[in-house]
């Protein structure tokens, strides 16, 4: 900063702009608490949902295991699958702090499948079984996005929270008393030039 530049306004100029550093640390902290729950939250609904996957997946095995003993392998392979050309994924948007998240609901067809040639409940209940655990698995996926996109921007605002609390603002705090001292010493150096010439 030359000499010329330094007056008060400027001190004042930089002051305000301390306190506006201060301030967008202050919201970047907030913001990482936030964050912080928000991603708390998110890692027990994440596990909540795999507990129901596992679940999922456990009863689909035992259906799986009673379909093969009713028909057998072969028969079982050529069983008529459910259609999936409509089955949808019904999305349910929200945001924390800017970041945005989604739910997750898969649908399957909503027409049913061919005819058998030999239905039985232990191949239907097979079906059940595997479009709900497919149902989980996209609840899941969902959440692990979640966590991923709340995970990077926690990063992300720890990361500027740090850069304005351990370098920019030990900078311009440095910078204001530098300019401050500076500033009272031309005062005092224009004091001392007006009486010595009085």
């Amino acid at each position: 900063m030359s000499e010329a530049s330094i007056t008060r306004a400027a001190v004042l100029e930089m002051k305000d702009e301390q306190r506006a550093m201060h301030e967008g640390y202050v919201f970047l902290d907030e913001k990482c608490l936030l964050l912080g729950g928000a991603i708390l939250r998110e890692l027990a609904r994440y596990a909540d949902i795999d507990r129901s996957l596992v679940e999922a997946q456990r009863a689909a095995t035992t259906a799986l295991q009673a379909a093969v003993a009713r028909h057998g392998l072969e028969d079982l392979q050529i069983y008529p699958p459910l259609a999936q050309g409509n089955a949808t994924l019904v999305r349910e948007a929200r945001s924390v702090m800017g970041v945005r998240l989604q739910d997750v609901a898969w649908q399957p067809a909503s027409q049913g499948p061919p005819p058998s040639v030999q239905s039985s409940p232990e191949a239907e209940a097979c079906r059940r079984a595997y479009v709900e655990l497919v149902a989980e698995a996209a609840r899941l996926a969902a959440s692990g996005g979640n966590l991923a996109r709340l995970s990077r921007e926690y990063q992300r605002s720890v990361r500027r929270a740090r850069a304005l609390q351990d370098v920019l603002l030990p900078e311009l705090d440095q910078q204001v008393a530098r300019v401050e001292t500076r500033l009272e010493e031309l005062e005092q150096e224009d004091a001392i030039t007006m009486r010595s010439r009085a």
